[in-house]
C-alpha cells in the first residue's frame, strides 16, 4: 500500500459528562477517577481507546468495513494466544511477518499497538496513535447515590439495592499524538486516520448507559505537521488551545458555560490546524 500517513499529528479532544460516571476506578468502589490533590476528574487512555474500538467493531458488524482489514483484536471473548500463534504459523514462524499480518488484519493493533508476547508470541507492536489520561478543566463534584428496589427476594431482604456514583458535570481534555514513523511500520494509512477522527467524534453515540449519564464529544482540534518529524513541539501547540469559564460562572453545569479559543496567529510555520468537531 502507498497511502501510509506521511505527516505527524497532535490533537486535543474535549468531551463532557453530565450526571454520570465517565470512568470508574475499581480500586475505589468504581467511583469516578479523581486527582485527590486537585479534585480534578480523570479518564484513562484505555477507556477512550475502548470507545474507539467499539465504534469500529460496530461498523464492521454493520457491513460498512471489512473484517479482513478492520477487525478488532482486544475485545471480549477473544482467546489471544490462539490468534497470535495462528498468525505466526501462517507466517512460517517469521515474527516480523506475523506482526505485520496482525497489523493488516486488526485496526486496533495498527493504530494503538499491542503486546503480542503471550505464549509463543510475536513481540510488541508500538502503535502510531497514543492517548494520554484525560483531565477535567475544573474540579468535579462526585456524589454517591443509594439505589432502592420495589421488589425483594424474601421478607428479610432490604429494599436498598446498591449505589451509583456520578459526576454532576465535567468537561475533560485529552491530548493525543500520531507518529508517521510508527505508522509506516504498522501500515497505518490515511484512511485509517480519517476513521480514527470519525471514531472519536462518535465515541459516545453508541455507548449510552444509565451509569454514564450524558457524555458527548465537544471538540477535536487537530494540528498537522508538514514533516514526519514535526515542525513544532506538541506542548507548544497544545498551549494554543485555551479553555476558560464564562464570566459569572462559578459552578459549570453545561458546555456553554465555557469559552474555547485557539490562538491561530501563533501557529508555527509548517503546522496547519483543523477543527474536526
Amino acid at each position: 500500500m502507498d497511502n501510509y500517513i506521511k505527516n505527524r499529528f497532535d490533537f486535543v479532544f474535549l468531551f463532557d459528562v453530565k450526571d454520570g460516571n465517565p470512568n470508574g476506578d475499581p480500586d475505589f468502589d468504581n467511583q469516578p477517577r479523581i486527582d485527590f490533590e486537585t479534585r480534578e476528574g480523570l479518564v484513562s487512555d484505555v477507556c477512550i481507546k475502548r470507545k474507539v474500538r467499539n465504534y469500529i467493531q460496530l461498523k464492521v458488524e454493520a457491513g460498512e468495513l471489512s473484517s479482513d482489514n478492520y477487525d478488532i483484536f482486544i475485545r471480549q471473548g477473544q482467546i489471544l494466544n490462539d490468534i497470535i500463534n495462528g498468525e505466526k504459523g501462517k507466517a512460517n514462524n517469521d515474527e516480523k511477518k506475523g506482526r505485520l499480518s496482525m497489523c493488516d488484519k486488526y485496526f486496533d493493533i495498527r493504530t494503538f499497538g499491542a503486546v503480542l508476547s503471550t505464549g509463543e508470541g510475536l513481540g510488541v507492536v508500538r502503535g502510531p496513535v497514543q492517548f494520554v489520561f484525560s483531565r477535567s478543566i475544573d474540579e468535579i463534584d462526585s456524589r454517591t447515590h443509594s439505589l432502592t428496589r420495589c421488589c425483594v427476594v424474601d421478607n428479610a431482604d432490604s429494599t436498598t439495592f446498591g449505589n451509583k456514583s456520578t459526576v454532576s458535570y465535567g468537561l475533560y481534555r485529552m491530548h493525543g499524538y500520531v507518529s508517521a514513523f510508527d505508522g509506516n511500520k504498522c501500515h497505518f494509512t490515511e484512511d485509517d486516520l480519517k476513521l480514527l477522527w470519525e471514531a472519536l467524534a462518535n465515541a459516545f453515540e453508541h455507548d449510552h448507559a444509565a451509569a454514564r449519564g450524558e457524555m458527548n464529544a465537544r471538540a477535536l482540534i487537530v494540528f498537522k505537521h508538514e514533516s514526519k518529524l514535526g515542525n513544532a513541539r506538541a506542548s507548544q501547540l497544545f498551549d494554543l488551545v485555551k479553555i476558560s469559564k464564562k464570566e459569572g460562572v462559578e459552578f459549570p453545569r453545561q458546555f456553554d458555560d465555557y469559552v474555547i479559543s485557539v490562538d491561530k496567529n501563533k501557529l508555527p510555520t509548517g503546522v496547519t490546524i483543523e477543527e474536526m468537531i
